[in-house]
């Protein structure tokens, strides 16, 4: 098994093992710096989703800094192990994980989130079928951030309105109200 860091908030300098899944790919610690940079390192009171757990940084990056919910939903059985075990680790009480479908969890749930991030597998064509239903999700005003092999200008109805690059990896913040 790897680790990966938490970079910042409660939680900050806590390593978390990554189940060795295949195409699992940690967002790197210095693209996690600059989306919560973007964000505010300041979560309180949020609600996140992460679709794409993963080792589920992301998710356990918002609840370091704060988030009063997260949900993290994962459909391999190796990483959703994975995260249990971090989630014991940490208390992570707030953190709530889900094995499942990313795109049965957003075509079925009734909760809205104020952030989603969506680091899915690349080359599946994930942002795409999913964005259909990024509007059932998100609460107005609420932000996406979505990594993948090209770069997204929109999503959802949504704009970019912060966009990196960190070798292949294009990582986008969007924005924008929709009722």
């Amino acid at each position: 098994m790897s680790r990966v860091r938490i970079v910042g908030g409660a939680w900050r300098s806590r390593l978390l093992e990554v189940a060795h899944v295949p195409g699992l790919r940690p967002t790197p610690d210095r693209v996690r710096e600059t989306l919560f940079n973007w964000l505010g390192q300041d979560l309180d009171g949020l609600s996140c989703l992460d679709l794409f757990g993963g080792s589920g940084i992301l998710g356990f990056e918002a609840a370091s800094r704060g988030a009063e919910r997260v949900v993290i939903v994962e459909s391999d059985a190796r990483a959703f192990a994975a995260l249990r075990q971090a989630a014991m680790t940490l208390q992570a009480s707030q953190v709530e994980l889900i094995r499942g479908d990313a795109l049965k969890f957003a075509q079925t749930t009734s909760d809205r989130f104020d952030v989603v991030f969506l680091d899915p597998p690349y080359n599946q064509g994930w942002l795409e079928r999913l964005e259909p239903w990024l509007g059932r999700v998100l609460k107005p005003d609420g932000w996406i951030y979505a990594e993948s092999e090209t770069a997204v200008t929109e999503l959802a109805g949504l704009s970019t309105v912060k966009a990196g690059r960190a070798g292949q990896v294009h990582f986008h913040l969007l924005h924008g109200r929709q009722e």
